[in-house]
């Protein structure tokens, strides 16, 4: 019965509890307008699921931080606003679209250094543009292996709400949950300079599972083909 019902994120409930009245009201007026309702409750319950995933242990590993598809791989200065200088990292950018698991999970083990909300636009979350303009909370992380990394949550065209559930100072394993962008998204990852991404623009990703990096790998960075 676990596998079967999914957990679902305490942030959602709210929403769902709101589309569930909805529909029982819109029901109660018009029985074809209840119907709806009933299918967006269930999309709603869909969307906030929060299933346990089995996260790769070893040092130097960088995990997923979210479900969804590598939309932009390149370096790019972290955000002003950790402060972590101006010179150029590597980057690893994922998108969510609106069916993707929406929780958000660390990338490595460390304590979260600096924590930055800045209030911004609503763009496309899978245009280059999005992580300077729209609205986003960054996070840095001093790592057990004694790097400096980020991760910055991004608000996209129909998000308007980033939840960030962990606070400056906070232990964090890789893996785990720290919070959630409700309704399309996107999540970017500055590593160290000169680490190489294991992943290809193009490629899928499962959050808490998929191992996108390894500090410790000497591997050249990889390509992609669609076949």
């Amino acid at each position: 019965m676990k596998t079967i019902l999914v957990p679902i994120n305490r942030a959602g409930w709210p929403f769902i509890a709101i589309f569930a009245i909805v529909a029982l009201a819109a029901g109660y007026y018009a029985e074809p307008l209840g119907w709806i309702g009933l299918v967006l409750t269930l999309w709603c319950v869909y969307f906030f699921r929060d299933p346990d995933r089995v996260t790769p242990t070893r040092d130097g590993l960088v995990i997923a931080p979210a479900d969804g598809r590598v939309c932009l791989i390149d370096e790019a200065v972290p955000p002003a606003e950790l402060d972590m200088g101006d010179e150029a990292r590597p980057r690893v950018c994922i998108f969510m679209n609106v069916f993707n698991v929406h929780v958000n999970r660390a990338p490595m083990d460390g304590n979260i250094t600096k924590i930055a909300y800045r209030p911004g636009k609503f763009l496309n979350a899978e245009l280059d543009k999005a992580s300077e303009f729209n609205e986003r909370m960054s996070l840095s992380m001093k790592t057990t292996t004694d790097h400096d990394i980020a991760f910055v949550q991004i608000a996209g065209l129909v998000a308007r709400r980033i939840v960030c559930q962990v606070e400056e100072g906070d232990f964090l394993q890789a893996g785990q949950r720290f919070g959630l962008i409700r309704f399309g998204s996107r999540v970017d990852v500055y590593l160290p300079k000169g680490t190489a991404s294991l992943m290809s623009v193009g490629q899928l990703t499962t959050a808490g599972e998929t191992v996108i990096a390894d500090l410790s790998s000497e591997e050249p960075a990889r390509t992609g083909e669609i076949r």
